[in-house]
């Protein structure tokens, strides 16, 4: 009789916590064009959306580290659903509110959250079975998160995003209790969406509670050895930590902005422009498998070069032209997009040696990125339009081809 596998039951559990930060974070895109109308916000107040769940990662992440390594994994892992679930309970006072600061804390809250499930998450995948097979796992593991990517726009377009149109126009010829109504009627739309979210978060924290999950034991922590050199003499990490600060930052304007950007310049429905979304993160998920497929053929720096400056080429079509062309040359990005941050990661943190913990700590931190650039976009999009925006995330690819080309190159030190 076979034997059942004692970790089954564990790595589902684990596998879940991938779908559900990759769920909040391409939430995102929705509640910034969703929140822009029912808060009344510019383009640069609602880019403070992303700005609150990524300054989180970078405040919260060596914080969560050292936690679990008192407290343990596991322990990590319930306090982090607890975060999520309670930050998404507060959207419903911040519904009521119509405040726009209430749901910024929540979602810092839930950004912190997951900073503490995704520090967790990919070593625990990794002891759950057979160690010769941890990278299949983790795979595994890591499409689920590419699921939820394609699945949170979708879902968010369809239950959150009412399609109304409340421009100045729109607007002008109603009473201000009509307007306030209607306003109201726009920021409810995110109560019951969230409460499930919260309601599905915590169910999970309680499966995991009772579950047996084999705790981790650490040899060392980033900076548990030190050679006495700065870590900044290796120049290829210096130059990708940079690089990935742009790089996140470009990611995360490209999203964030889409659905605006589609309204704007290609007259395009909120809720067609979220579908339209849902396949781009699609295309990303899939741009990562053929990415990985391509490597096997071309050196991964030339690939990451290639990749950036078509990005760069149809980034300088969505500024150009507008239209619908414009909206398949973002999804266009978002395909060449996939194959960044692990590559930029991976060619930061080679032979560094004793440093190689340290430097992916820095380069993880780099995310931070997608805190700053949004704003700037923002702001971009507020004095010239959101069109031209889009010459932000141009300018980080920038960064990311010269990585490729030249930067990454490991110089003895």
């Amino acid at each position: 009789m076979k034997t059942p596998n004692p970790y089954l039951l564990p790595l589902m559990l684990i596998t879940t916590l991938f779908f559900l930060w990759g769920f909040a974070h391409n939430l995102n895109p929705i509640l910034i064009p969703h929140l822009k109308k029912a808060c009344e916000l510019s383009d640069f107040q609602s880019a403070l959306i992303d700005s609150a769940f990524f300054m989180a990662y970078f405040l919260v992440a060596l914080p969560a580290g050292f936690a679990m390594k008192k407290w343990g994994y596991k322990n990590g892992i319930l306090l982090g659903l607890c975060l999520f679930a309670l930050g998404a309970f507060l959207f419903i006072p911040a519904a009521n509110t119509r405040l726009f600061p209430f749901f910024l804390l929540a979602l810092f809250i839930i950004a912190s959250g997951l900073t503490f499930l995704e520090t967790a998450a990919n070593p625990y995948v990794t002891v759950l079975g057979d160690p010769n097979t941890a990278t299949q796992r983790l795979n595994l593991s890591q499409s689920f998160n590419g699921l939820a990517a394609t699945l949170a726009p979708a879902a968010g377009g369809l239950f959150i995003l009412s399609g109304t149109d409340l421009s100045t126009e729109a607007t002008q010829n109603m009473t201000p209790e009509a307007l306030n109504e209607l306003l109201n009627l726009e920021a409810a739309a995110v109560k019951i969406p969230y409460l499930l979210i919260g309601i599905v978060v915590l169910a999970v924290a309680v499966l995991i509670y009772f579950s047996k999950l084999p705790e981790i034991k650490e040899e060392e922590t980033p900076f548990s050895k030190s050679s006495g050199k700065s870590i900044w003499r290796h120049s290829h990490l210096t130059q990708g930590v940079i690089t990935q600060f742009f790089y996140v930052g470009a990611q995360v304007c490209v999203s964030s902005f889409f659905i605006r950007y589609a309204g704007s310049a290609a007259g395009m429905a909120e809720k067609t422009a979220a579908f339209y979304l849902a396949i781009a993160l699609f295309g990303f998920m899939i741009g990562r498998f053929v990415g990985t497929f391509l490597m096997q053929y071309i050196s991964p720096t030339r690939l990451l070069t290639v990749y950036a400056v078509v990005c760069m080429a149809l980034l300088a079509a969505v500024v150009g032209f507008g239209g619908i062309f414009s909206i398949y040359a973002l999804v266009g990005v978002e395909f060449f997009m996939s194959i960044m941050f692990p590559t930029i990661f991976s060619l930061s943190v080679k032979s560094l040696g004793e440093d190689t913990k340290l430097g992916s700590s820095l380069v993880i931190m780099s995310i931070v990125g997608g805190a700053l650039f949004p704003l700037i976009m923002g702001k971009m999009s507020d004095q010239a339009g959101i069109q031209i925006a889009y010459i932000v995330p141009l300018i980080c690819f920038l960064m990311v081809a010269w990585f490729g080309w030249r930067g990454h190159i490991v110089k003895q030190s």
